[in-house]
């Protein structure tokens, strides 16, 4: 079962999926089902013996091409809705074990390709005001398949985090007649100390606002609004700038760092957003190399954010190792460390 319940207080859906509560959790490598099919083994998600990168509908989705009616009836003050949609699993490599991190320029290149087909084949769609790519990483961050992966979720409607994100970009360039992200960067570059890693396109930076302490922003440096806008040489400098902001992130506390990451562009819906600026976010769940961040009463009941760290001294640590350049990156990846 699947439906939209308006939520009166925060003004938003919420999707309830119960069936989502049989879906696999974290199975043995063998019986994997992300995995390619192997003669005479069990059938997985992927009927081939081998793959480069896959996209296929969820197995257990919680919004749905043709979605059953609401099970319930709407309250006086909570409307209820079809949970229409589109769910889609990536799979970034045939290999079980391995990361985004881990992986070839070449194939997160391929990946970038891939984001970019289903931005825009998704967003086509009439019913689809918004395309979410994101990937979850690492236990600690709840993933119940191990095998490396992300997910797409092709929305009815725009997700409260970037309308709230898309009304704040329009208020300031209303004002200001340019894009907040746009001025965004320039104070960064002003600062400098809260730069990352940098390529000729696109830049890594923890905000001057971070709420985790390892919370990263990654965006073109010139002005675009989604993934439909990028080049050949802009997915070929996004590659190098995201495999070496996640060899970073690795290289940190020397094991394969868990993380939230999401890509925020502008919706689907035919409007035009000239003042939305295209860019990932990383959430890392780690403060320390033991210690985790769980978000407590002020943070999930208030919905008012505590970093325990300075913006500052986080990005001087990722800056400090792993690559420190895209000729770095570039050689590890011709494996010639």
């Amino acid at each position: 079962m699947s439906e939209l319940r308006w939520h009166p207080f925060l003004e938003e859906w919420v999707i309830t999926a119960t069936h989502r509560q049989d879906r696999t959790f974290l199975p043995p490598k063998d019986y994997c089902p992300l995995c390619p099919t192997k003669p005479g083994g069990f059938p997985t998600e992927v009927p081939r013996d081998d793959y480069d990168i896959v996209v296929f509908e969820n197995k257990f989705p919680s919004l749905q091409r043709v979605p059953p009616e609401p099970a319930v009836e709407p309250t006086a003050i909570s409307p209820v809705a079809p949970a229409v949609g589109i769910c889609e699993v990536v799979l970034y490599s045939p290999k079980h074990t391995g990361s985004l991190a881990t992986m070839p320029v070449g194939r997160i290149r391929n990946l970038i390709r891939v984001w970019q087909d289903r931005y825009e084949e998704l967003g086509a769609r009439s019913e689809i005001k918004y395309v979410f790519i994101f990937e979850n990483k690492g236990e600690a961050v709840g993933v119940t398949l191990h095998h490396p992966h992300g997910q797409i979720y092709a929305f009815p409607y725009i997700p409260p985090k970037i309308q709230t994100e898309l009304n704040a970009s329009e208020k300031y360039y209303a004002r200001q007649g340019k894009c907040l992200f746009c001025s965004t960067l320039e104070e960064e570059y002003k600062d400098g100390r809260r730069l990352v890693f940098e390529g000729e396109r696109f830049v890594a930076f923890i905000p001057f606002f971070a709420r985790f302490p390892y919370e990263v922003y990654l965006a073109p440096k010139k002005h675009l609004a989604s993934m439909a806008e990028l080049t050949a040489e802009d997915r070929s400098d996004l590659a190098l700038v995201l495999k070496g902001l996640l060899l970073k992130y690795d290289a940190l506390f020397n094991f394969s760092f868990p993380y939230i990451m999401v890509v925020h562009q502008a919706p689907t819906d035919g409007g035009r957003y000239p003042h939305y600026h295209l860019h990932f976010e990383f959430y890392p769940p780690h403060r320390t190399a033991q210690k985790l961040k769980f978000l407590a009463g002020c943070e999930s009941g208030a919905g008012s954010f505590i970093n325990d760290t300075l913006a500052e001294e986080k990005a001087a640590e990722l800056r400090g190792v792993g690559p420190l350049n895209l000729d770095e990156v570039a050689r590890l990846d011709r494996g010639e460390y």
